[in-house]
């Protein structure tokens, strides 16, 4: 099969993926085998093929938002038929037996595993996952309209939820690309006012048509306090910005897993009046059960740009440069059958 590897990590433009061949996996017991369809491509894709986030293997597959096709059941596999759809996520597996795994924090399991990064993700021709940690895929959305949900869709989720937004609240957002146009529609259907700041023109516009009330460069601010927000954009010098900009008892929820520094924070005008920082660390498994039936049940719209498997350098790069708005999937296969 073909598969995109991390051989040395280094700037985007310099392709640092290479395409290269690999026997097809088999799948171990409780796993089940994908042919892939589509996989989104993430920001933690870049992150991991620029060297930001150290390869936890050697020539480590990328793309964790992953749709495709059974296409073989390892030994013990009975959750999926053949031939059925289903979508690979961030999170790969969890110990289960740890102290934030048994009370239901899998996000914070002391040793997860996670899809692209552990073990070998989307963007190659097929993959292997285990069948606890897929999803069910709603019939309604196709294959690119679904891979952006399972990575940018969840954790924005998952921060929209971290923020404690009150119902008809104010909600900020930094930066405005895959993730943050999806919650901004979540948010808008459960009836906040959302404020996006973010520094490209098309992002801008596509924040208006979604519905935004407030649409500013990146050095404005939002019209009105705000009773949440959320950085997308992994640029630490927002955080004080962000911070300022909440209302008494607000909270800012930062929700990528990359982060440049965050400069020094001045207790009274950031943090005073029970004003609230918080990280977002991956996702449970219920989040994404929750996310894809509130997805389907909004008609969620994602924006994405489609490459072919050819494109997974240019996709990157497009994603660094700022080249389209909303997110974007690589075309890796149609749906085919079996191939043992």
């Amino acid at each position: 099969m073909r598969a995109w590897v991390v051989r040395d990590p280094g700037p985007i433009d310099s392709a640092p993926l290479q395409l290269v061949e690999r026997p097809i996996p088999v799948p171990g017991p409780g796993h089940v085998r994908i042919r892939v369809a589509v996989c989104g491509v993430c920001r933690t894709d870049l992150h991991l093929a620029e060297g930001d986030l150290a390869p936890h293997v050697d020539g480590a597959v990328p793309g964790h938002e992953v749709v495709g096709y059974v296409d073989k059941l390892g030994p013990g596999s009975s959750r999926f038929a053949v031939g059925e759809r289903v979508g690979a996520a961030w999170l790969a597996s969890t110990c289960g037996v740890c102290r934030f795994c048994r009370r239901g924090d899998e996000n914070l399991c002391l040793e997860p595993g996670f899809t692209g990064w552990d073990v070998d993700g989307g963007f190659a021709e097929f993959m292997v996952a285990d069948e606890r940690f897929i999803y069910a895929l709603p019939a309604s959305l196709d294959d690119e309209t679904v891979a952006p949900l399972l990575c940018a869709g969840i954790i924005g989720y998952r921060s929209l939820r971290r923020t404690e937004l009150p119902r008809g609240g104010q909600l900020g957002l930094w930066g405005f690309g895959g993730s943050a146009h999806l919650t901004a529609q979540v948010a808008i259907a459960e009836g906040a006012s959302v404020h996006v700041i973010t520094r490209t023109s098309g992002d801008q516009e596509l924040a208006r048509a979604l519905g935004a009330v407030s649409v500013g460069g990146s050095s404005d601010r939002p019209p009105v306090p705000l009773d949440g927000a959320i950085i997308f954009a992994p640029v630490g010098t927002l955080v004080p910005e962000a911070l300022a900009s909440l209302d008494r008892g607000g909270t800012l929820a930062i929700a990528g897993i990359h982060l440049t520094d965050i400069p020094t924070l001045n207790y009274q005008e950031h943090l005073f009046e029970e004003r609230t920082l918080r990280s977002v660390t991956a996702n449970t498994r219920v989040d994404g059960e929750e996310f894809l039936r509130i997805a389907e049940r909004i008609a969620i719209r994602p924006t994405v740009t489609m490459y072919g498997f050819d494109g997974v350098n240019q996709a990157l790069s497009d994603l660094t440069h700022d080249r389209f708005s909303g997110a974007a999937a690589i075309r890796v296969s149609g749906r085919s059958p079996r191939s043992d």
